[in-house]
């Protein structure tokens, strides 16, 4: 990973600065605790660059934690998703993966305290009768008639919670904090509850799983973790993260500190909303490349390095705020503009045929040309050339204003590193389409100009009888509204046409052998990565990443 790549400067690392200088801490530890429900999307990237990110800067530490309290929801595939995309982003975590459950039996310890101190009680309140006696906003919570228990009473309770003596929503562990307090995170919050499901790491030993508030920053402190970062909408429950630590016994007291969470353009980052789109179809699978979820992303050909400059430069603010997917593109196509190789693909191919090739001044059969305009370390190809070529539909029109620069009937244009050709007649079907355009080449001006001839542009073109007739997707936006998540139905605003599939591309023969993680600049065209979930072997099939820029030039 490049030194550029540091993190700019923003509060955390002021925080992490003053930390170093007062000697609160003579390191950095920090996590990335992702919950294995679903796979990670760009909001998840950001997180992870920050905190590996912290940990490379400052010379310190960074877990991977997975918070895995919930059996019914998790999964291995999410587990081993996370591990490739944390690892596929740059980054490695520190000595060996960790797991809340790693911690069962001693967040089960301090539970118990919490029970013996008076500070915790078993509530038999139905799950719908605590939301009732919680309160709202405006109005205080009620004590539960079971908050005053005895504690040998509470004690034998919860064992017999854990001995599996009770149906699940029949009982759960509360901490006695204030049914009265300004923020409802702290009216006696819901810290264990009962739940017959077969855990991925922990198989059937355990029927009752701490909740996420009361795990998270005993793990926390376990790890000996210095600055635990989580975003905006946890900012009250660094209350309960504090009271927990305040009240067992553990020598270690991490702080929490929120950040703003990652809201971009045109994309959805609710897990719970993800999964739909995948279960009712409306997406290829999590990796669908119109996701942002990082496999989406990585299938759609967006790089590592392209998501640690993106997330680098928003930065780390307090401020919510919403991000152009612009911004995003901003990186994967500057990325691909400097590393990407060229190369010529017909997406929608219309046959051109050169009368007067084989005669003298009109016979190249190849031609060799740079991978990379500026680039020599990545070398050259042969571009084969022949009588009968396919160029785009959109390239030849019959007649056209003096703004149209490409072919027309008796118009000049330069084939791609090859000749000058003008085109002469063309052959239509029984509908009035065209379906071949006849040129003449200009003899001697492979690579050179002619005097007195002066083309109106140039266009791309693939040899007809030697090419690759492949698949190219074409990858939109999967919303067509900026901010789908607000959407009273968010299914709705789906974009039915996010997506055209070409099935009869013409492209260079030497794409052929492109390899799933190979990335190119279709001149003319946008950039395109070798899709890794249809490919086959010499049958690789192209997704759209990112469309050239508009008012960009495209390189010679």
């Amino acid at each position: 990973m490049d030194s550029c790549e540091k993190i700019p400067r923003n509060f955390i690392t002021d925080i992490i600065d003053d930390d170093l200088k007062a000697g609160r801490h003579t390191s950095v530890a920090t996590r990335f605790p992702p919950e294995p429900n679903g796979y990670l999307h760009i909001g998840h990237a950001k997180s992870i660059c920050l905190n590996f990110g912290l940990a490379r800067d400052y010379q310190g530490t960074c877990n991977l934690r997975f918070d895995d309290t919930n059996p019914v929801k998790e999964d291995m595939e999410y587990i081993n998703s996370i591990k490739q995309d944390v690892q596929w982003l740059g980054f490695t975590w520190n000595g060996e993966v960790r797991h809340s459950s790693d911690y069962f039996e001693r967040l089960y310890g301090y539970a118990v305290e919490l029970i013996e101190k008076g500070l915790a009680y078993v509530d038999e309140l139905s799950p719908d009768e605590i939301r009732e006696y919680r309160g709202t906003l405006k109005e205080p919570g009620r004590n539960s008639p079971y908050r005053d228990r005895p504690v040998e009473e509470n004690l034998a309770l919860f064992e017999q919670m854990r001995d599996g003596k009770f149906e699940e929503g029949k009982v759960c562990l509360r901490a006695k904090i204030d049914m009265a307090s300004p923020f409802i995170c702290m009216r006696d919050p819901v810290i264990y509850r009962v739940r017959y499901a077969s855990h991925a790491m922990t198989g059937d030993k355990w029927c009752i799983y701490p909740m996420y508030d009361f795990t998270h920053c005993i793990s926390d402190a376990i790890e000996h973790i210095t600055h635990s970062i989580c975003t905006l909408e946890f900012q009250d429950n660094r209350r309960l993260y504090d009271w927990v630590l305040e009240n067992i016994s553990i020598d270690c007291h991490p702080h929490q500190y929120e950040m703003s969470r990652l809201n971009l353009e045109y994309s959805i980052t609710s897990k719970r909303k993800l999964n739909l789109l995948v279960t009712e179809g409306h997406v290829d699978g999590w990796d669908d490349p119109r996701l942002t979820t990082i496999s989406g992303l990585r299938r759609r050909g967006y790089t590592p390095a392209s998501i640690r400059e993106f997330c680098r430069r928003i930065g780390v603010t307090k401020q919510d705020n919403t991000v152009e997917m612009t911004a995003l593109e901003a990186c994967i196509r500057e990325d691909l503009n400097n590393n990407a190789p060229r190369a010529m693909a017909v997406l929608r191919p219309l046959r051109m045929v050169i009368d007067n090739y084989g005669q003298e001044g009109v016979t190249a059969t190849s031609f060799t040309v740079p991978n990379h305009p500026d680039k020599q370390e990545l070398g050259s190809r042969e571009v084969s050339f022949s009588g009968e070529l396919f160029i785009d539909e959109a390239d030849f029109r019959e007649e056209a204003n003096k703004q149209y620069k490409r072919l027309k009937l008796g118009g000049l244009v330069r084939l791609r590193h090859g000749y000058l050709v003008k085109a002469t007649s063309c052959e239509k079907d029984e509908n009035g389409k065209v379906t071949c355009v006849h040129v003449e080449a200009i003899p001697d001006s492979l690579g050179r100009d002619v005097e007195g001839m002066k083309a109106k542009g140039v266009i791309h073109f693939v040899d007809a009888k030697n090419c690759y007739r492949g698949t190219v997707n074409m990858y939109g936006r999967l919303f067509n509204v900026p901010n789908p998540g607000a959407a009273e139905d968010f299914l709705a605003c789906v974009d039915k046409n996010s997506v055209e599939v070409l099935e009869n591309a013409a492209l260079e023969s030497s794409l052929q052998n492109a390899r799933v993680g190979d990335s190119f600049q279709f001149e003319r065209e946008g950039y395109f990565c070798v899709d890794s979930k249809h490919s086959a072997e010499n049958r690789p099939v192209f997704n759209l990443t990112v469309a050239l820029r508009e008012t960009k030039k495209v390189q010679a």
